[in-house]
């Protein structure tokens, strides 16, 4: 066994162990990057930890802990109530309004990652509030924000847009974001359904307050300080484009220097397991990239595929890696460029718009697995009585099988 191989069989030995024990699946994969890379890649540890994502780390550090401090102090509380009010108390609406906001939200600018990182921990506060399932709102809000992902506005968009360009592909800005965005909703509104939101419809949710709560009062001084630190950072991130994490830890120093939050109860609260998992995998996944075992992926994509199944394979593959990989800083770079190549080997007249098409698409559908940043969000933002391991298994299962449902709708999309 090669080191491409030996490196694939690791991500493979990660994925087994964590579906079958309560052994965190980041500090296995770390682990597990540090024996492959050093002792059968000949690599330098420092090599080996230079896959660790910094800026995932601080875009999930920074967010957590600027929210967390907002839901100690009980300003989620509040707006997550209010938010409920826009549906006028029936349940079944309130996921399908965060399905709209994000993606309304992602497109003008901020992009998914940003735009979930927004709009997470007030999702979740609303679902635990309305007694929503975590999975289904965490669904309907993380598709949303993918949904946008590929508007020529944001960061993404715009890798994309970049990519395809220096393939030939120019001048299909919009017609990518409409793919992604009607991909998005096909799967929301069907999960959505299908796992039981047609239910919800049937319910009310009416705000009663508990004499004493001090959340249930009117909003005070730190309400509001809480409240104009997130709108200055959404704003600041749609408007001045500052890094999000980075934007987040600023607010969070804010806060407490005010009073309006308890910095140290924040921090013992942040949900460091989610954290070390996601970004652990990320260490792991990079060893892949260094020793070739993506390339060994994507070859046997090439073997596997036929001018009528082509779209269908590719979608399944890039998607399969996705739900482990960045989809903007792998994925993307990693498959688009090898579009011309592809459309060579496999011949028969398939369309290099029909195969970037799949992997755009294929790539972001399963992003609501809980390896992925989007997802990571959803978890880390649950409520603190959230089942998170199960809430993970079930993110999962639900990030794998969009790469079959992906290939699915690219075969009907684009073959």
């Amino acid at each position: 066994m090669n080191i491409a191989e030996l490196s694939l069989a690791g991500l493979f030995i990660a994925i087994i162990v964590s579906c079958f024990t309560r052994l965190n699946i980041g500090v296995l994969s770390i682990a597990l990057a540090w024996i492959i890379g050093v002792y059968f890649g000949g690599m330098k540890l420092e090599t080996v930890m230079a896959g660790f994502p910094v800026s995932l780390f601080l875009t999930l550090a920074g967010v957590t802990l600027l929210f967390t401090q907002a839901q100690v102090n009980g300003t989620l509380d509040h707006v997550a109530h209010r938010a409920v009010r826009v549906c006028r108390g029936n349940v079944g609406f309130i996921p399908i309004m965060f399905f709209f906001v994000g993606l309304g939200l992602a497109t003008m600018g901020p992009g998914n990652i940003a735009s979930i990182a927004l709009l997470a921990p007030l999702a979740m506060a609303t679902a635990h509030r309305a007694k929503i399932p975590p999975f289904l709102m965490a669904i309907m809000a993380g598709n949303g924000t993918n949904g946008g992902a590929l508007s020529p506005f944001a960061p993404t968009g715009v890798i994309a847009t970049g990519l395809m360009q220096k393939i030939g592909l120019g001048g299909h800005e919009w017609q990518t974001y409409g793919y992604n965005a009607a991909a998005h909703a096909i799967v929301a509104f069907a999960g959505y359904f299908l796992f039981g939101g047609w239910k919800l419809f049937r319910l009310r949710y009416e705000f009663e307050p508990q004499p004493g709560d001090a959340r249930h009062e009117h909003l005070s001084r730190k309400h509001y300080t809480t409240l104009a630190v997130i709108f200055a950072l959404i704003l600041s991130v749609i408007f001045l484009k500052i890094n999000v994490g980075m934007g987040a830890l600023v607010g969070a120093m804010i806060l407490p220097v005010f009073g309006a939050a308890d910095h140290v109860e924040a921090i013992k609260r942040m949900p460091w397991n989610v954290i070390v998992m996601v970004t652990g995998v990320t260490v792991l996944v990079s060893i892949m990239e260094k020793t070739q075992g993506l390339q060994l992926f994507s070859d046997m994509l090439a073997r596997l595929a036929t001018p009528h199944s082509a779209t269908a394979v590719v979608a399944f593959v890039v998607g399969l890696i996705s739900v482990y990989a960045s989809t903007s800083g792998v994925i993307l770079p990693t498959f688009l460029p090898m579009v011309p190549s592809l459309v060579a080997r496999i011949g028969g007249g398939v369309q290099a718009f029909a195969i970037a098409s799949s992997i755009n698409v294929g790539g972001h559908l399963v992003d609501v697995s809980p390896l992925s940043t989007t997802g990571a969000l959803c978890i880390a933002s649950a409520v603190a009585s959230t089942d998170s391991r199960r809430l993970f298994n079930q993110m999962l299962a639900w990030g794998l099988s969009m790469a079959v449902v992906g290939a699915a709708i690219c075969y009907t999309f684009f073959a």
